[in-house]
C-alpha cells in the first residue's frame, strides 16, 4: 500500500519530537539476467515478473560461478535471497542429484523460504525442511529424496553431523551451503556455529565433497572477517547495494518529562502504543519492535485498550508455539493484521508483506539491528521509521545528539570460535564423527588439535584422536540458551500448552505469583513445578504487573590481567555470577506505583564468565561516602558504562551484565563489575579492559549531557542487572568518573 507523508505528519509534532528528517529514495542499478542461466530457471523468473537483476545480484552470480565462497551484505529488502538462490537453482536444474543445504537461525525463516522456493515451480527442485518439527517417519524420506534441504545450525549440530553415516549421499553430493542472516552468528552463539560449520566442511571432505558457501547478512562493518571467522576460509564480499529504496521519514521520539527535577519520563511503552494506535486507526500497517517479551505484550495490550478492539492487532515473540507464530505471520502477510508488536524475532527476514511504518521502542543495542528493523518500513512506498526512547542513558544521549546515532556506522560482528569453553565440546563431537589427526588442522585449526591432546575423553590411536565415551558428545553442547531445559507453560483451566520459557528466564518470569502475558492475555502463575519443569497459570484480570527482585553476587575466580589505569586498579579475568530471585514487586499498570513486595524462595543459578572490574580510590569517592549516595553513585556508573560499552566492543547491550557494591567480600572495597552476560565470555569485557580510558571518557560525556541529577531508572531496562531495586545517582557517578579522568 503506497502511503503519503500527509497520513502521519500531524502525529509527528510537539515537545516529544527530538528529531525529524528523511532518507532520500534511491534508484536501482540494473543488470541483465546471466546469459548462461539455465532456461528453466529463466522461465521461472519470468513467470514471477523478474526479467533483470540488481547489480549486486549479478555480482554475486559471477563470484559464485568462479567457485568463490561469498557473503552478500546489503540492506533490508535488497534481494539477498535471490542472490544466493540463483546459483543453487541453476546447479540443481542442471544436475538434480547435487545437494544444497540451507541454514537459518530460526525455524520460521526456513518455513518462509520453503514457501518462496515452491513459488518457482521448478520440476526438478525437491525442497524439504529437516528440523526438530520434522516427523520421525519423514526424516529418512528427506535424506533420500530432497536435493535442497532447509535446516538450522542446531539440527546440523546434533541431528546430522553425529549421524553422518545416514547422510552419506547428501554429504558426497553437497555442492552448496547457504548461511542466511549470518550477522546473527556473533558472540557465543556465533562461536558455536563457526565450529559447527567447520565440522560440516570436514565431514564433507571425508565424503569427497568441497561445498561452496554462500552467506547473506544485514549490513555490518566486517562482513569479510565474519565470513572468514565462521567458515575458516576467505570469502568474497558483495556489499554495494544496487536495489531501489523508497523515501523514508525518520523520527526520534522522546517521551515527555513527568518530573523535571528527577528527569523521569512517561513510559516508552505507552508512547509507542499511542503512536501505533494512531497509525493503525489510519489504516497504516505498522510493526512495533520491543526489547523484551513482556514489553511486546504490554504494547499490544495498551494499543488494544486505546483502539477498543484487538481484531487488527497481535503480539509476536519467542515462546509461542510454532503453530501460533505461523498463524500470526500468515495474517500479517495477507493484510489481516494492521498492528503487530514484536520482539526481534521478527527483525530477521521473514516475509510479512508490505509495511508502512516501523516503531522501535528503545535503541536495540546496535545500529545494525536498528537499521534492520527500520528497513521493513516502506518497502514499496514512502515509509515511516520511529525510535521511541526509553529512559536508558544511551537512548537519552541519542535524543540529545541525533547525529551521533544517525551518522554512526554499523557495528562489526565479533566471535571467537577458539574460546576454550566453546571449542572443547566441538572437538569432542568431531572426534566422535571421525578420528582427528593432523590433516584436520587446515579446517578445524591448530588450537582444536591442541585441545584434543588434553581432553581426557579422547583416546589417541593410530588413526588419530577418537571419542572414548558412551554417549553422543554433541548432545552435551547447546548452541544457545533455548534447549531441553525449558519450562512448559500450561493453562490450568484448559490444559493448553501456551508456550515455553528457557530455564535461565523461568525463575524471573514464571515464578509463583508472576503475571505472565501471552497473545495479549494476562495469566497469573499459580505454581512453578521445578521437578516437572512446568508453570501452571490461570487467567488474570487484575490491573497490576509484576517485576522480579534479583540478588546478584560476583565472585572473582582469577584476575588474568591487572593494570593501573585512570588512577584506579583495573582488572580483567574470570568471575562466577550467582543470581537468585528473592521476591517480586507488584506495580500498577496505570500509575506504575509499587503496590506490594512479595518474598520468594527459589534456587540460585550461576555461571562462570569474564569480567572487567575496578576499585575507585577513596579520594574519588569523597563526598559520596554516605548511603544511599555511595551505592547509588556506583550503581549509576555501572549502568552508564554498560550503556556505552557496545560502542567500543561492538556487541549487543544485552550481552553485558554488571554489579556494583559498596564493599565486595574479596576486594574489601567499593567495586564495580561489568561482565560478559554469557557463560565463558566472548571477549566483550576484554575489549573494555583494552580501551578503558576511552570507554570512561565517553561515559562521562554521556552523563554530562544528562538533564537530571538523580534517579534515572535506567536500571529497569537491564535484564542482567544485579541491583534492580537499588537507587541511581548520576551526579555521583559523574563525579567519580571525572575524578578518574583527572588522574590520567
Amino acid at each position: 500500500m503506497a502511503t503519503s507523508v500527509a497520513q502521519w505528519d500531524d502525529l509527528l509534532q510537539g515537545e516529544e519530537l527530538a528529531y525529524l528528517g528523511s532518507e532520500s529514495a534511491r534508484e536501482a542499478l540494473v543488470a541483465p539476467l546471466p546469459e548462461d542461466l539455465h532456461p528453466r530457471v529463466r522461465d521461472a523468473l519470468a513467470a514471477q515478473g523478474v526479467d533483470a537483476l540488481w547489480a549486486h545480484q549479478a555480482e554475486a552470480w559471477e563470484a559464485a560461478r568462479r567457485g568463490e565462497h561469498l557473503i552478500v551484505t546489503t540492506g533490508t529488502a535488497s534481494g539477498k535471497t535471490l542472490a544466493f538462490n540463483l546459483p543453487v537453482l541453476d546447479a540443481l536444474a542442471r544436475e538434480p542429484k547435487r545437494r544444497a543445504l540451507y541454514l537459518y537461525p530460526t525455524k520460521a525463516l526456513a518455513q518462509d523460504q520453503l514457501r518462496a522456493l515452491g513459488s518457482f515451480r521448478l520440476p526438478k527442485l525437491r525442497a524439504a525442511i529437516y528440523d526438530g518439527d520434522t516427523a520421525a517417519e519423514r526424516r529418512w524420506q528427506v535424506r533420500k529424496w530432497a536435493n535442497l534441504i532447509l535446516s538450522n545450525p542446531d539440527m546440523l549440530h546434533v541431528g546430522v553431523l553425529p549421524h553422518h553415516d545416514r547422510w552419506g549421499d547428501v554429504l558426497s553430493n553437497l555442492a552448496y551451503v547457504i548461511v542466511d542472516e549470518a550477522h546473527v552468528y556473533r558472540g557465543v552463539f556465533g562461536s558455536h556455529v563457526a565450529n559447527v560449520l567447520r565440522r560440516l566442511r570436514r565431514l564433507a571432505r571425508v565424503y569427497g565433497a568441497e561445498p561452496q558457501f554462500l552467506l547473506a547478512s544485514a549490513t555490518i562493518a566486517n562482513p569479510g572477517e565474519l565470513g572468514a571467522r565462521l567458515l575458516g576460509v576467505q570469502t568474497t564480499v558483495v556489499g554495494d547495494d544496487a536495489a531501489p529504496r523508497a523515501e523514508r521519514t525518520v523520527a526520534l521520539w522522546n517521551p515527555p518529562l513527568t518530573d523535571e527535577e528527577l528527569g523521569l519520563r512517561a513510559s516508552a511503552l505507552g508512547e509507542a502504543s499511542k503512536l501505533m494506535a494512531d497509525l493503525v486507526s489510519r489504516g497504516l500497517r505498522t510493526l512495533c519492535f520491543a526489547k523484551s517479551r513482556r514489553a511486546a505484550e504490554l504494547i499490544h495490550r495498551f494499543t488494544a485498550d486505546r483502539l477498543g478492539d484487538d481484531s487488527l492487532l497481535s503480539p509476536y515473540r519467542a515462546g509461542y508455539t510454532p503453530a501460533q507464530r505461523r498463524e500470526i505471520e500468515r495474517r500479517l502477510l495477507e493484510g489481516e493484521l494492521l498492528g503487530v508488536s514484536a520482539t526481534n524475532a521478527l527483525e530477521l527476514g521473514i516475509d510479512v508483506g508490505l509495511l508502512d511504518c516501523v516503531i522501535s521502542v528503545g535503541f536495540p543495542g546496535t545500529v545494525a539491528s536498528l537499521r534492520q528493523q527500520w528497513g521493513r518500513a516502506g518497502r514499496r512506498g514512502h515509509g515511516l521509521a520511529v525510535l521511541v526512547a526509553s529512559e536508558d542513558a544511551l537512548d537519552q544521549y541519542f535524543m540529545r545528539e541525533p547525529r551521533a546515532l544517525l551518522g554512526r556506522r554499523v557495528e562489526a560482528a565479533i566471535l571467537d570460535h577458539e574460546n576454550q569453553r566453546v571449542l572443547d565440546g566441538h572437538v569432542r563431537a568431531a572426534a566422535f564423527e571421525a578420528p582427528l589427526d593432523d590433516a584436520d588442522r587446515e579446517v578445524l585449526g591448530d588450537v582444536a588439535l591442541e585441545r584434543a591432546a588434553k581432553l581426557p575423553e579422547l583416546r589417541r590411536t593410530q588413526a588419530g584422536y577418537v571419542w572414548a565415551g558412551r554417549d553422543y558428545p554433541a548432545a552435551r553442547v547447546s548452541l544457545r540458551s533455548t534447549g531441553p531445559e525449558a519450562f512448559t507453560i500450561v493453562d490450568a483451566t484448559s490444559g493448553t500448552v501456551l508456550g515455553v520459557v528457557e530455564q535461565e528466564r523461568a525463575y524471573s518470569t514464571v515464578h509463583e505469583g508472576a503475571i505472565y502475558l501471552h497473545l495479549g492475555e494476562s495469566y497469573r502463575v499459580r505454581e512453578l513445578d521445578l521437578v516437572a519443569r512446568a508453570a501452571v497459570v490461570e487467567p488474570f484480570s487484575g490491573d497490576y504487573y509484576t517485576q522480579p527482585k534479583v540478588e546478584t553476587t560476583t565472585a572473582i575466580v582469577e584476575a588474568a590481567s591487572v593494570e593501573r589505569k585512570l588512577g584506579t586498579e583495573l582488572a580483567f579475568g574470570g568471575v562466577v555470577v550467582t543470581d537468585q530471585v528473592v521476591g517480586y514487586q507488584k506495580r500498577s499498570i496505570q500509575t506504575q506505583e509499587s503496590l506490594e513486595l512479595v518474598a520468594l524462595e527459589l534456587p540460585q543459578t550461576e555461571f562462570q564468565t569474564e569480567a572487567v572490574w575496578f576499585l575507585p580510590e577513596q579520594w574519588m569517592l569523597e563526598g559520596l561516602e554516605r548511603e544511599p549516595r555511595l551505592l547509588g553513585s556506583l550503581h549509576a556508573a555501572e549502568h552508564s558504562l554498560i550503556a556505552l560499552l557496545p560502542l567500543w566492543a561492538m556487541c549487543d547491550r544485552w550481552d553485558i551484565g554488571g554489579l556494583s557494591t559498596n564493599l565486595h567480600f574479596q576486594t574489601g572495597r567499593p567495586t564495580i563489575f561489568v561482565y560478559d552476560g554469557h557463560s565463558g565470555g566472548v571477549g566483550i569485557t576484554e575489549r573494555g579492559f583494552e580501551v578503558f580510558e576511552g570507554w570512561v571518557e565517553d561515559t562521562a560525556k554521556l552523563l554530562r549531557g544528562c538533564p537530571c541529577e538523580r534517579g534515572c531508572p535506567s536500571c529497569v531496562q537491564s535484564p542482567k542487572c544485579g541491583n534492580l531495586n537499588e537507587p541511581l545517582d548520576k551526579a555521583g557517578a559523574l563525579a567519580v568518573l571525572e575524578r578518574m579522568l583527572s588522574a590520567a
